[in-house]
């Protein structure tokens, strides 16, 4: 392929390859060409031009096919256009020959069509360039086309566009005759002609102003008959181009046109009448009224009634929202009246109103809901509310008419009814659409919605009665505040009314619409209506014998409303169940002699009365298995079931009981057929096993029945055929934007479509289709459709006996009818055949018997050469499933056989189609069958698919080609390349009009790719050749004009990027998927955001990139509504989901917005922050939506539009217009999102001072933190809308705001937060969310922002805090009324929602004081800080304090009545029984499972509130009212339990703290020890702190100590938390309460022993019990033990940290030499959490006990040290090793050490652990460790120290010691002889002189040593200086201890060291600063030790005169500089002290 990359074809290549190489070469070449010519010089061009021209001429005759020559004619005309155009004329001449030219021949065609490709490409590019030319040319085609078949046809028509494009108005000559030519092909017999013809004239009417004036009619009459058996394609071609003309006859302005013609001004009525006339009476013409049209017997085709439908929806969107809303009531009125009974034409059958009222809907729905702002709906609304209005009027008066007869023989009822009913549901779907944002439409009293549709609701027809119901619905679903309100009005007018027939059923439906909105609406309805619902039900059940004119409406109403009631869950129907099970049972006669005596009684209306009863309890039964499954118990299916056999006794019964009674029972007995199918389907069939052959026998009649006439098989079919099949049967299957109204087409003529009124039950049923009314088929239909269904069940579990019998008979009564009829039959019996296959084999079931495969196996046969082509997919589905459930190798190769047989000698299309799927399907299901099969499959399909007279032929082979490539895998590699390049072939010949063969072609092009897979990124040869063939197919599929190809195209691109990304081109695909976004095509929309979501998932930088280069390069407009050239494709992708209404569309916009986003909002922050904004600001002013082209396609058509659309033009504001409130709630998500992007980048983001640097740095870095204003706009602006759920979003993002950005500083003013300037924009934003008409979810939400708000420290000011704390404490006001008085419009779960959220608000509030005051209460510790805090101008932390402090009282009651609450619904359900029966402080029994929920989210910041206020008061204060009995509440916290009844008893304080401590407890280790994966890290964190705070008071802990098993169960369940929880913040908490427990043990134990002591103080020592544990055995029980459990605890968390400390893993007991290491700060901190609780445990043993544990917790102490004594620079300990000397010191100075009973064993141990410490030092295996010599020499200090001497006396410990102190003296590390010099002066001040005295002697000598050293050598810097010192400090300690004798001789040594290092005056001045320090230290110690020992010293200046002379030298130069040398002298003794001291509180 790459020797095709050249500027001239490379013939040489060329003549080489064989025939599908060439055309494929060819095409490459012309391709790669069109590339090259744009980038190649003018001049190169032309230089080559002759050649290039010849060469491409001589492809024309070549015959190429349609892809090539639309190419080849492309590259023609851009090579004229870029080089020369001399030889033009020469060309247009030779292609003008060709077509000419006589010769008819089929392989001479494809160069005719390409000559007249070509010539309409050359015109186009060219235009006028070409002059004259054109009249002969157009000729010349127009000639041809007289004699031209469909393709050329269809070919010359695109040309003529083309040429009519270029050409513009100098075209003109033409018009006429162009005009004439596509008149004719608008109604030729090919589809595609048709759709070709279209786009000519759509082309042709921009400059034939005739078209839109004079012949404005014949246009009109003439598209209506195009419509007339048009396909879909052509009704969007036909309708765009009626739409676009009659648009343009209303707009059009043309100046001057009156002088050259008068022009007939056309007016909007006259326009709307031409319409009116075509949707009325079709295409018959004005005129030509024939006698059955007088008649009126003839009816409007529906395609026509369609395709107009489709015509208005154009003519309106061409027009515009603008023009729209400004004639919206002349519009509304003319489209109601097209239902109404002045055109009886449109309704005159059921069927026909049905179908007409769809269309009517849809053109409203297009139209209102697509083009008009909010605004402007809302005005729409009372506009059709207005209409309403009007026939209600006139329906009243006709109604008031006193004379009967006239009354009811008046035809109005019937004329407004369908106008009422198109007028109502547009209502519904609009206010549904606004959501709460229609809250004041429903508020504004002029309007008065609410009462026209409820005064609807008793309207004489049910339709209307039924429309009305269903608006109510939409306006509770979209707002939830009308829901209570409307149940309540509508139950009010059903009571009043009761004996209004139309009243009954008309509010019953009401009421049951509504029911079936709860599940819409969260907030749900409050629990009382169910029982109110439940009596008037019961009550119009038991009224309905009372009066018969009543008694059919009653019963219908009171089984409605309990079906209804139904969906609302468990929770409701579980207290009325037995009263409905009741009812049941008495619908039914009790025997089947009951049912005989019953049959013989009554009369024709009895039965339909009990016909409708028993049909509307089959519908209840049956909507309570659906909805609550929960309930079905043994017990109640015991209740249910009784009554089902006689059920189906009464079925059998039906056809005698329709004898006798004739046709009034028709239909009841239908729909009575159709509830107990439908019941029996949702039951298990074990419910039902006696009566299944009484059941399948009534199944097997119903379906041969010969009443049914109609053969519905596109509906019963599609269910049972396979998706993907039905892709290749009529395009109406698949979905479209207007499937609305297409649907009627595909049902066929006979059948009606779905509508409300043919099952009112559908009413209250979630609907499938997202919003739009339930569309219930006609009861025939469905009643078939559930037999169908039900057969498959029940004969999969009849015996097989009967299972053949009723097989064989449902194959003979197919043999036994004629014609029609026996279609009808062969339909439905197949169906139930395939729907008994499909149900074994998804239960995974056998077909064993041959006798039964034998008639399923005919029956299947018969239907798969059956003329209906979904038949044959049904039956091809059958054929595989049948294979599947026989499983049987044999059987499966017999039926291929048949297959192949019957395609080798068949010829007919039928059984070719039928037979190929067949194989397809048996592959589907089976895998690859075997390779010989595969091989033989694949051969027989490529030869059907190529035969080129049977497009279907081709289509039905390739389709099931491509199922073989799927399901075969790798085992098709082999026939990869064959394969490729036969559809390459295909591709490349079969004409664009065979469209289904394309898509034929894409599907086996995906397969292929997928099944290559990876394999496509090879490098060889063959993978290239296979890679470059599937790129070029997708190449030819992206050119055709059929969208759907173009879909296939995208998505065969898509797979190939993902396996070979590399050799994908990016930005011809981007500019692909571009083009496309706007699609009319639903499909190829799908295909393209499905496409835009995989690609930005990898690569979203470079697609927003090429989109915004395309939109920039683009010369013609892009077509994209979607302005990507502003708002980039982002912003395109926001614009085209504000107006998208396919669910799974929008679903994938949002995805791929939000990988954009997280790829790239972070780069392109200002961006997405201005898109963000740009949306939610668009709500700000309602203007209306611009015009909007909905049906735009890709041909850039705006020729002069622009000059009628430049309303839209003029200086655009904004470029989101209007957005709907769905979209601004994206919108909000989008700024949450960006915010976390944000934190995980740079951290700029949240850092003013960093963020300006950088921007200074670099202009075009962006920081979040310099868009906050924009960020609290936004989140403002989104809090303040009308619609609820866009204020949650505000609030949620506001929330994110304050919570990210309340820490970070405000450069500019030191010591404040950004934040604080918005203040009053928070408090603005939260305000509305507090007033009395807000909803509980969003009050809630803004609770949750208030605390955060408050808690964040953003605002300093008490009086500015005080703003939002007021809104706190308006709703604490509001919630202490409890459960009653809150809103009574939602569920009572609801209102706890609210009490707990203000709760939670302020349980967040005062966990913040507290720890303020606390924080603040330590840094007054620390003098410094304590004035800066108060400089700050903050408040003083105790003020938020008090602020919470005025309520605690209040508070405090109510968060334990909440806590009371949570711990009872958290209870087992064994225990419901003592549940209190009228529920908590804040919830109703009945609606306990919602509100737990409720609970879940707030209980744990109430518990830790509620604990620190315990703490406060520190258990010892009693409430004020705790005495009064029930507190000051309505409801209290069920009085903490107390049975009220027996009158309020008074719990002493005690009892009631015990009571609070165990609630808290309680509620911690039950959540604690079995945590669920979700539960979040602020509960855990907010319970450890509870528990915390409850053990920072005695008495609690006096609770926990006295308690030992309590205190182990708390530990075991802590040891669980830090197993399973990783945060070290958890795992430090939980340490925090560890260490409290073992604080509370120690206490007990003193306690106990100090009580001992003082009763036993008499007595002798020796009798003390032992306290603690171990007694006096010392033995530990693990489970038993308080300190096992710490101990298994602190082990996990040291392990864990230190894994060398397991002796498992070093394998040694002593542990490895490991190198030691530096933990992490939270790892240190955890390690050193657990040191200090190790060494806490001693005091809680008994002596015995101690010593059990003793050798433990040294091995963890010293074994932490060895891991972890690191050298750190300046000598500093590693935190860790500094906790475990820490903990070492507490071990050693522990009291048992002493005791007499462990004395002993004590010191034992205490020897080894030395030694443990002294081999730390040796080296291990021969290498030296690296450890840390000083915190090992200070761990030997801690010895010699802390332990009685014996310890370390002993005589080879101590000599190691010293050893080791002197090793230490001779390291030259300076820092290493300080810490040494320091510990030394510890030991030796020891006053115990056996400990002392040894070190002295050994080490004096040494330190002397090294102190004259440093005299000698004198010191040069501050270290040396240092530990000079240090030195001589240890001197003067010697001194101290020394004895009286031997002291003289230690200052003699002493004094001459000092001495030498005083200066005198001269030699001080040029001194160092070093020496400087030095004289004064030595000055210093001078003065100190002379008077203290002033004998010796004098005696000692006396003996050397030399050193006297210095001192006195010094002396006096000190006493003349003494004023500045003071501060310097007291500043370096100050240092000097510290840092031995720092040392000393360290550890010593």
């Amino acid at each position: 392929m790459e020797l095709a990359h050249s500027l001239l074809l490379n013939e040489e290549a060329y003549n080489q390859l064989g025939e599908v190489q060439k055309a494929e070469f060819i095409f490459d070449w012309l391709r790669y060409l069109e590339k090259l010519l744009v980038a190649t010089s003018r001049s190169d061009v032309r230089e080559k031009q002759k050649t290039l021209v010849e060469q491409l001429l001589s492809l024309l005759n070549s015959s190429p096919g349609p892809p090539t020559r639309k190419l080849l004619a492309k590259n023609l005309a851009l090579l004229y256009s870029i080089g020369d155009t001399f030889s033009v004329y020469e060309t247009i001449d030779k292609c003008n020959d060709l077509i000419r030219s006589k010769d008819d021949s089929p392989s001479y065609l494809p160069t005719k069509l390409a000559a007249v490709v070509c010539l309409g490409s050359l015109y186009k590019k060219l235009g006028r360039i070409l002059g004259n030319t054109f009249t002969d040319t157009v000729g010349n085609i127009l000639k041809a086309m007289k004699s031209a078949e469909s393709q050329g046809r269809y070919e010359i028509m695109l040309s003529l566009q083309n040429i009519l494009n270029g050409l513009g108005a100098a075209a003109a000559p033409c018009h006429r005759d162009v005009y004439k030519a596509a008149r004719s092909c608008l109604t030729d017999r090919s589809m595609a002609v048709r759709c070709a013809a279209a786009k000519c004239l759509l082309e042709l009417q921009n400059e034939a102003i005739f078209m839109w004036s004079t012949d404005l009619d014949s246009v009109a009459t003439l598209c209506f008959k195009s419509f007339e058996g048009s396909n879909y394609d052509v009704r969007i071609s036909v309708s765009k181009l009626l739409g676009t003309v009659l648009a343009k006859a209303i707009i059009s302005k043309h100046p001057g046109a009156a002088s050259r013609q008068s022009i007939r001004r056309v007016s909007l009525e006259e326009v709307l009448e031409l319409l009116g006339t075509g949707f009325l009476r079709g295409s018959s013409g004005f005129l030509r009224a024939s006698g059955d049209m007088l008649k009126g017997t003839s009816s409007v085709s529906r395609d026509v009634r369609v395709g107009v439908t489709q015509a208005y929806v154009v003519f309106i969107s061409t027009l515009g929202g603008a023009w729209l809303e400004k004639n919206f009531a002349a519009f509304l009125s003319h489209i109601l009246s097209l239902v109404s009974q002045s055109h009886p034409k449109a309704t005159q059958t059921q069927i026909d109103a049905v179908c007409s009222r769809r269309c009517v809907s849809f053109i409203l729905r297009v139209t209102v809901g697509g083009l008009l702002g909010e605004k402007a709906q809302i005005a729409a609304a009372k506009d059709i509310c207005q209409a309403i209005w009007k026939l209600k009027k006139v329906m009243d008066a006709v109604m008031s008419d006193g004379n009967l007869e006239t009354r009811l023989g008046s035809a109005d009822v019937a004329a407004s009814q369908h106008m009422l009913v198109c007028a109502l549901q547009e209502l519904g779907n609009l206010i549904h659409s606004l959501g709460t944002t229609a809250a004041p439409l429903l508020q504004d009293s002029s309007a008065g919605i609410l009462d026209n549709v409820i005064s609807v609701a008793v309207h004489p027809s049910i339709s209307v009665r039924l429309a009305a119901a269903w608006c109510l619905h939409c306006i509770a679903v979209a707002l939830p505040s009308y829901l209570t309100p409307l149940l309540d009005r509508c139950l009010e007018r059903l009571t009043v009314l009761k004996s209004s027939p139309e009243a009954v059923t008309g509010f019953s439906f009401a009421v049951a619409a509504l029911l079936g909105a709860v599940k819409h609406c969260p907030l749900g309805i409050p629990h009382g209506k169910g029982k109110i619902i439940m009596a008037l039900a019961e009550d119009l059940l038991c009224s309905a014998a009372q009066n018969s004119r009543l008694s059919a409406q009653r019963t219908q109403a009171g089984w409605l409303l309990i079906a209804a009631l139904m969906t609302l869950g468990p929770a409701f129907v579980s207290h009325h169940l037995a009263r409905v099970l009741l009812l049941w049972r008495c619908v039914f006669p009790v025997s089947p002699k009951d049912l005989e005596t019953e049959k013989s009684r009554g009369d024709s209306f009895t039965w339909q009365v009990t016909l409708e009863g028993r049909a509307g309890a089959l519908c209840a039964i049956k909507s309570f298995v659906a909805h609550c499954g929960d309930l079905l118990t043994e017990e109640v299916m015991q209740h249910l079931l009784p009554p089902l056999p006689c059920a189906v006794d009464l079925l059998t019964q039906l056809s005698s009981i329709l004898k006798t009674y004739g046709s009034p029972l028709k239909t009841p007995s239908v729909v009575y057929r159709q509830r107990l199918y439908e019941l029996l389907i949702l039951l298990s069939p074990e419910t039902y096993e006696g009566n299944l052959s009484a059941i399948l026998r009534e199944l097997a009649a119903d379906l041969t029945a010969p009443d049914v006439q109609v053969a519905a098989s596109s509906f019963l079919l599609p269910p049972l055929c396979h998706q993907d099949d039905l892709l290749i049967l009529s395009p109406l299957l698949q979905e479209t934007d207007h499937r609305f109204i297409e649907e009627q087409l595909l049902l066929g003529s006979g059948i009606a479509c779905g509508s409300l009124e043919y099952d009112p039950y559908s009413i209250y049923e979630k609907d499938v289709e997202g919003d739009s009314v339930p569309k219930p088929l006609p009861p025939m239909l469905s009643v078939t459709s559930s037999a169908v269904k039900l057969f498959g069940v029940v004969c999969a579990h009849v015996g097989e006996a009967q299972r053949l019998l009723v097989l064989e008979q449902l194959l003979d009564s197919i043999k036994h009818t004629k014609g029609a009829r026996q279609q009808v039959v062969q339909l439905h019996v197949v169906s139930s055949v395939s729907s008994f296959l499909k149900y074994v084999a998804g239960s995974k079931g056998h077909l064993s018997p041959e006798e039964v495969r034998r008639p399923v196996l005919a029956l299947v046969m018969g239907a798969l050469e059956s003329p209906g082509p979904l038949l044959r997919c049904a039956a091809a589905e059958a054929w595989a499933r049948l294979a599947q459930v026989v499983d049987d190798g044999a059987f499966t190769a017999a039926l291929a056989q048949v297959s192949f047989d019957k395609l080798k000698s068949a010829r007919d299309a039928v059984t070719r189609t039928g037979h190929s799927l067949a194989l397809g399907s048996l592959h589907r299901y089976l895998g690859g069958i075997s390779s010989q099969h595969l091989n033989s499959c694949v051969g027989i399909l490529y030869t059907l698919s190529q035969d080129s007279t049977s497009p279907d032929v081709q289509t039905w082979a390739l389709h099931s080609l491509s199922l073989i490539i799927d399901s075969a895998g790798p085992l098709y590699y082999i026939h990869a390349e064959p394969t490729l390049s036969l559809i390459m072939m295909l591709l490349l010949n079969v004409p664009p009009t065979h469209a289904e063969v394309h898509q034929s072609l894409g599907r086996c092009l995906n397969a292929l790719i997928t099944t290559l897979g990876p394999e496509l990124q090879g490098n060889s040869t063959s993978v290239s050749t296979l890679r470059s063939s599937c790129l070029l197919g997708c190449a030819v599929m992206q050119d055709n004009p059929d969208c759907l190809v173009q879909a296939q195209a995208i998505s065969c691109l898509q797979q190939l990027h993902m396996f070979a990304p590399r050799h994908v081109n990016l930005s011809s695909l981007v500019s692909c998927l571009c083009v496309n976004l706007c699609s009319p095509y639903l499909l190829l929309r799908r295909a393209v955001l499905a496409c835009l979501r995989q690609l930005v998932q990898r690569e979203a930088a470079e697609v927003s990139e090429h989109a915004v280069m395309l939109a920039k390069n683009s010369r013609e407009e892009l077509t994209l509504d979607a302005n990507i050239r502003e708002v980039g494709l982002e912003g395109a992708l926001l614009t085209l989901l504000d107006k998208e209404t396919d669910q799974k569309l929008c679903h994938d916009i949002k995805e791929t917005l939000n990988h954009m986003l997280t790829s790239m909002a972070v780069d392109k922050l200002s961006f997405w922050l201005k898109l963000c904004k740009d949306v939610l600001a668009a709500s700000a002013d309602f203007a209306t939506v611009t015009c909007v082209d909905t049906m735009q396609e890709e041909e850039g058509d705006k020729g002069d539009d622009a000059s009628v659309l430049t309303s839209r033009n003029d200086g655009r504001p904004h470029p989101f217009t209007n957005p709907r409130w769905a979209t601004r709630v994206f919108a909000a998500e989008c700024v949450c999102r960006i915010i976390n992007q944000c934190e995980n980048a740079h951290s700029a983001h949240f850092d003013v001072a960093l963020a300006q640097e950088m921007k200074k740095k670099d202009s075009r870095s962006d920081f979040l933190v310099l868009h906050l204003a924009d960020l609290i706009r936004m989140a403002f602006m989104a809090a303040t809308d009308h619609s609820d759920q866009l204020r949650l979003s505000g609030l949620e993002t506001l929330l994110v705001v304050i919570r990210r950005f309340a820490t970070i500083p405000e450069p500019e003013f030191p010591g404040h937060v950004i934040l604080e300037q918005y203040q009053a924009n928070v408090g603005a934003a939260l305000r509305p969310a507090f007033t009395s008409e807000t909803p509980p979810d969003v009050t809630a939400k803004a609770c949750q922002v208030c605390s955060a708000w408050i808690a964040s420290g953003v605002v300093s000011d008490l009086n500015d805090i005080r703003r939002v704390h007021q809104l706190l404490i308006a709703s604490l006001t509001k919630i202490q009324v409890g459960k009653e008085a809150l809103s009574h419009l939602y569920n009572e779960s609801a209102s706890t929602m609210e009490i707990l959220a203000v709760l939670k608000a302020w349980a967040e509030v005062y966990i913040i004081a507290v720890e303020r005051q606390k924080n603040h209460r330590q840094s007054l510790k620390t003098p410094a800080c304590s004035e800066e805090s108060i400089g700050n101008g903050s408040i003083s932390p105790d003020g938020l304090l008090e602020l919470v402090h005025a309520d605690l009282g209040t508070l405090s009651r109510l968060w334990l009545a909440a806590l009371q609450d949570f711990a009872l619904l958290t209870l087992p359900s064994e225990f419901a029984s003592q549940l209190p029966v009228e529920g908590g402080a804040f919830y109703t029994a009945e609606t306990s499972e919602n509100a737990k929920l409720h609970y879940y989210n707030s209980w744990a910041l109430i518990l830790h509130a509620t604990a620190l206020w315990l703490t406060s008061t520190g258990f010892v204060v009693a409430d004020p009212d705790e005495g009064a009995p029930n507190l000051s509440r309505p409801v209290t916290p069920t009085s903490m339990c107390q049975g009220s009844s027996s009158g309020p008893t008074v719990k002493s304080p005690e009892d009631v703290y015990t009571e609070r401590f165990h609630l808290i407890l309680g509620i911690s280790v039950k959540f604690l020890c079995s945590l669920r994966s979700d539960a979040t890290m602020e509960s855990i964190t907010a319970c450890l702190h509870a528990l915390q705070a409850l053990l920072d008071v005695p008495w609690p802990r006096s609770k926990i100590g006295s308690d030992q098993d309590l205190g182990i169960e708390l530990l075991n369940v802590l040891h669980r938390v830090i197993l399973t929880r990783e945060s070290p913040s958890i795992q430090l908490a939980s340490l925090e309460v560890v260490r409290q427990i073992i604080c509370a043990a120690q206490e007990h134990v003193k306690e106990k022993r100090r009580s001992a002591e003082v009763d036993d103080g008499a007595a002798e020592k020796e009798t003390l019990p032992e306290f603690g544990e171990g007694k006096d055995t010392g033995g530990l029980v693990p489970g038993k033990s308080l300190v096992f459990a710490t101990l298994e605890l602190c082990v996990c968390i040291l392990v864990r940290q230190l894994p060398g400390l397991n002796p498992k893993l070093t394998g040694s007991p002593g542990g490895k030499a490991t190198k030691p290491q530096m933990l992490s700060e939270d790892g240190s901190r955890l390690v050193s959490a657990a040191l200090v609780i190790l060494s806490e445990l001693p005091a809680v043993c008994s002596p015995e006990g101690s010593i059990s544990i003793l050798p433990t917790i040294l091995y963890l102490t010293t074994g932490v040290l060895r891991e972890t004594a690191v050298k750190l620079p300046g000598g500093q300990l590693s935190s860790t090793a500094a906790a475990s000397l820490q903990a070492l010191k507490g071990i050693l100075s522990s009291p048992m050490a002493r005791a007499e009973k462990s004395h002993t064993a004590w010191t034992g141990l205490l020897r080894s652990a030395l030694t443990t410490i002294l081999d730390c030092w040796d080296p291990v295996d021969g290498t030296h460790q690296e450890l840390d010599e000083v915190s090992l020499l200070t761990a030997i200090t801690v010895f010699i120290l802390s332990t009685s001497p014996e310890v370390t006396t002993i005589p080879c410990l101590q000599k190691r010691c010293i050893e080791k102190f002197k090793a230490t003296l001779e390291i030259k590390d300076p820092m290493v002889q300080i810490k040494t010099y320091q510990l030394l002066l510890s030991i030796f001040q020891y006053p115990n002189p056996a400990v002392s005295y040894p070190y002295i002697y050994s080490l004096v000598s040494s330190i002397m040593q090294k102190l004259q050293e440093i005299d000698r050598r004198k010191p040069e810097d501050t270290t040396e200086l240092q530990i000079f010192q240090e030195g001589i400090k240890v001197l003067e300690a010697l001194v101290a201890v020394a004895e009286e004798q031997h002291r003289s001789q230690l200052v003699a040594c002493l004094l001459p060291i000092l001495i030498s290092f005083v200066l005198d005056e001269n030699a001080l001045g040029s001194a160092t600063s070093v020496m400087r320090k030095l004289h004064d230290f030595a000055l210093q110690n001078l003065m100190q030790i002379g008077p203290q020992y002033s004998s010796v010293f004098k005696s000692v200046v006396a003996s050397s005169p030399a050193l006297k002379a210095r001192l006195e030298a010094a002396i006096k130069g000190n006493q003349e500089t003494v004023k500045v040398k003071t501060p310097t002298s007291k500043h370096t003794k100050n240092s000097g002290k510290s840092s031995s001291i720092q040392l000393k509180t360290n550890f010593l």
